[in-house]
């Protein structure tokens, strides 16, 4: 007896499933694209170890960008979270895979020789790609100006990619996020290096640009860690994490004060 009924309900529940009616043809205008910013990476290795590592391993993201032909590789659909941020915070939000779009860059990264550490440059036409994805991208998902994002920005206390030599002058230009204008810099660094910021300003200042910060007015190397991040956006020249007169000028112009 109670076999029969387990096999009626199976079956009827296979009939709704199957025979469901879905009325699809009106929309709810209070929506938006799932997609708040889209978080850019390196791989840290070459193209093919880059493609088994995201098709075959724990990590993951929506779209790799090879180099040499910086051929465009979309592996994860737009509406499926993939594993590329980890943990993650940006403007107090924090586990940014449910809420991204994550690009990797075929890119070796850095290594650390004899003189010094190496970074390796990105590629022209690898640039040329990203940008053409990134306009696509923040108009098909009504992204606002500065929702484009570093690995490093997210979580600067573990994360330098996509790292200092990676163009992001390049995206202020074409529209993509802001940049500092270079005049105001200049005025307000001068005015920084006759009086300097303390190190509690620069914390307030790093967390109202979407930086997670502690907010001691302790230069500990967790806000070291911060700066690093930020110099290597926005003053790749020198990221040593020091809290200067020009780092405080890009952070003012920045944040509109």
């Amino acid at each position: 007896m109670r076999f029969a009924f387990l096999a009626l309900t199976a079956l009827l529940l296979a009939g709704c499933a199957g025979g469901l009616s879905i009325d699809d043809s009106l929309r709810s205008q209070g929506q938006s694209s799932r997609v708040q910013y889209i978080v850019l990476h390196y791989t840290s290795t070459d193209l093919a170890r880059s493609l088994a590592l995201l098709t075959h391993g724990e990590v993951s993201a929506h779209y790799l960008i090879g180099d040499g032909s910086a051929k465009v590789y979309r592996l994860v659909d737009e509406d499926r979270r993939a594993w590329h941020a980890g943990v993650s915070e940006w403007q107090g939000r924090t586990w940014l895979n449910a809420s991204s779009i994550g690009i990797e860059l075929v890119n070796q990264g850095y290594y650390d020789g004899p003189t010094g550490r190496y970074w390796q440059p990105y590629g022209e036409a690898q640039i040329q790609a990203l940008i053409a994805l990134l306009k696509d991208l923040v108009q098909r998902h009504d992204l606002p100006i500065d929702s484009i994002i570093g690995h490093s920005d997210v979580a600067p206390q573990r994360k330098v990619d996509p790292g200092p030599l990676f163009p992001w002058k390049r995206l202020a230009d074409a529209g993509l996020i802001r940049w500092p204008d270079a005049a105001a810099v200049a005025r307000e660094q001068a005015r920084f290096a006759a009086v300097p910021a303390d190190v509690f300003w620069f914390q307030q200042q790093l967390q109202q640009l979407g930086y997670t910060v502690p907010h001691t007015g302790v230069l500990d190397q967790a806000t070291r860690n911060v700066l690093i991040a930020f110099q290597m956006k926005y003053r790749p020249a020198r990221y040593d994490g020091e809290p200067d007169a020009e780092s405080a000028a890009i952070l003012q112009v920045l944040n509109g004060r």
